[in-house]
């Protein structure tokens, strides 16, 4: 970028100045600035224009080490006011920051669909529902480390993707209820073909079950078929977890939202009238098997809610979340609203 700026020579006064032109550069770092949102003050942290014509995705690529480190520690970046403007305008900021090995959403828990290679919608869930906090995938063994958030249509009201850290999530939460889970875990019970949850063709991408007796068997799943299109599996996995780069613990897992509790009223009486516990579209239990007290799910929801924090989608928007350190949700909306989500850095 080019500066003009005019010298005087005050040997010369009196005489015509010439113009002399001097090359200013601004380093990379100053093309962006660093803030937050007025609505959310610590979280996630801003990222957005210092100069016209940033060139967004080339400035990730170049600053890829200062990035995850803002990640780190913050555990969410928004990139606001880039011309980012489609799908593919997305994915080359993905990939800018090394996440071209993006990942497939198998072992699905939520609807949702494929828009372009690896990119996807958000949860296509109905619009004037919530979705509860949750760290995506935490119902399994491996999950993602990243999660790409692209705003393509905000909703006309609503619609935000609320967020909450989730180092500050385990610490509220009673140190008894904290110690239990992490000593058993949490044992998530699916059944399905009942015609009340995703069928079992979706959430496995195939409807040949050797391969979804494959999948089960390397994630240590259990699975029973049980008649001529019925599934049930059982896996236990992690209550709490340990974030690889910063070592802290992080509450870890979903609960909260699989639990029979999460159920509307009406609904949780409908099904408990006619299932057993174990036999519903699905349902979370200690990694022992014993029943989840409703006062330590209250206790995890109370801590969500104590450290939710909201922004408002603007079209063009990009999140950035570690998976681990920030839990994310959905707020109720009305009209249209696109979101699409993309997931990355497979923990193992």
């Amino acid at each position: 970028m080019r500066k003009r700026t005019h010298d005087v020579d005050s040997s010369r006064a009196g005489e015509p100045v010439k113009a002399k032109r001097r090359k200013v550069t601004l380093s990379s770092e100053s093309l962006v600035q660093f803030s937050f949102t007025r609505e959310a003050p610590s979280l996630p942290m801003v990222v957005s224009p210092a100069v016209d014509a940033v060139d967004i995705a080339g400035w990730v690529g170049a600053h890829r080490e200062l990035l995850e480190s803002k990640l780190t520690t913050h555990g969410g970046i928004l990139f606001r006011n880039f011309p980012i403007r489609s799908t593919e305008a997305f994915e080359r900021l993905i990939a800018a920051a090394g996440d071209e090995e993006l990942l497939e959403y198998r072992y699905a828990s939520t609807p949702r669909q494929r828009v372009s290679g690896r990119i996807y919608t958000s949860t296509e869930y109905p619009a004037d529902q919530s979705i509860p906090l949750h760290n995506e995938m935490s119902y399994q063994r491996t999950w993602p480390l990243k999660a790409w958030f692209y705003c393509a249509r905000p909703a006309d009201d609503g619609g935000e993707t609320p967020l909450a850290d989730s180092r500050n999530v385990f610490q509220r939460i009673p140190p008894e209820t904290r110690e239990r889970f992490a000593r058993s875990g949490v044992q998530y019970v699916r059944n399905y073909g009942s015609g009340m949850d995703l069928p079992w063709q979706k959430v496995f991408q195939t409807d040949d079950r050797k391969r979804v007796e494959a999948f089960c068997r390397d994630a240590g799943i259990q699975f029973e078929w049980r008649g001529s299109d019925r599934l049930r599996t059982i896996q236990v996995c992690q209550g709490v977890a340990t974030h690889p780069r910063t070592g802290e613990p992080v509450w870890f897992n979903q609960a909260h939202l699989f639990h029979v509790s999460s159920l509307e009223p009406e609904l949780r009486a409908i099904l408990l009238a006619e299932l057993d516990e174990r036999e519903l579209p699905r349902n979370a239990f200690y990694g022992d098997g014993l029943p989840i007290e409703n006062t330590a799910l209250e206790e995890i929801r109370d801590a969500y809610r104590c450290e939710e924090v909201r922004f408002p989608w603007r079209e063009g928007d990009v999140l950035l979340l570690d998976n681990m350190l920030i839990a994310h949700g959905r707020k109720p909306f009305t009209g249209p609203r696109s979101v699409l989500v993309a997931l990355s850095a497979l923990h193992e």
